[in-house]
């Protein structure tokens, strides 16, 4: 299977009550709570990524990163040798970058409001799709204007150990296991966290197939 494409018509898992469990002061897992919103969700996600498709960005390192990346929303996060920055445009076509599918920022928003982070709105969606083996460093969101916002990070697909660290890299983290369907947020004194991904293992989701799909929405400006 294309691990780009989505099977919309596979068997659900089937539906959790959600719950919110706390991983900081400020900051939850909300298991499945992504699962209700899966019918409107996909189909969005199909067409955001027709006209944004993944790609492999290069760090200023100049390493390529093992997470395939695509944005919609006003501003998109980009990364090459000059740095991380958010642009209104696409690197690749220099068109803006797909407007942000109402279902996306529904679900943003009810995800914050559900971990005690009101009037959240996001104006960017990182889009990053991890096939086995890919991983995601520990890192700070600090790239926005502000850091009034929570973030919130939804998962899709495989399951996968999110990596919640201190405020130093150094820090030890926390692995807090995520599935299909769940949603992590955190902000307020929590927001500044390093947090990353552990290398992605072996398998194939009944829905989505042999990736994991993470949404990571921001307010950039």
């Amino acid at each position: 299977m294309n691990p780009t494409t989505l099977d919309l018509f596979a068997d659900s898992e089937p539906e959790q009550q959600p719950r919110r469990e706390q991983i900081g002061e400020r900051s939850y897992v909300l298991r499945g709570f992504a699962l209700p919103w899966l019918e409107r969700l996909l189909p969005a996600l199909e067409a955001v990524l027709a006209a944004a498709p993944f790609r492999h960005m290069v760090t200023p390192g100049g390493f390529t990163m093992s997470a395939a990346m695509s944005s919609c929303g006003t501003w998109g996060w980009t990364t090459d040798r000059s740095g991380y920055r958010y642009s209104r445009h696409d690197p690749q076509t220099l068109a803006p970058w797909p407007d942000m599918p109402s279902v996306f920022f529904e679900l943003a928003q009810a995800a914050a409001l559900e971990a005690g982070f009101a009037a959240f709105v996001p104006d960017s969606c990182l889009i990053n799709r991890y096939i086995p083996g890919a991983k995601m460093s520990l890192h700070q969101d600090k790239d926005e204007a502000s850091y009034a916002a929570p973030i919130v990070s939804v998962s899709l697909g495989l399951p996968a150990v999110f990596l919640f660290g201190g405020f130093e890299r150094s820090h030890k983290s926390q692995r807090v296991p995520v599935f299909h369907g769940d949603i992590v947020v955190w902000g307020g004194v929590d927001r500044l966290r390093y947090h990353g991904v552990l290398p992605i293992k072996e398998g194939r989701h009944p829905q989505m197939g042999e990736q994991r799909i993470n949404f990571t929405f921001r307010t950039a400006q």
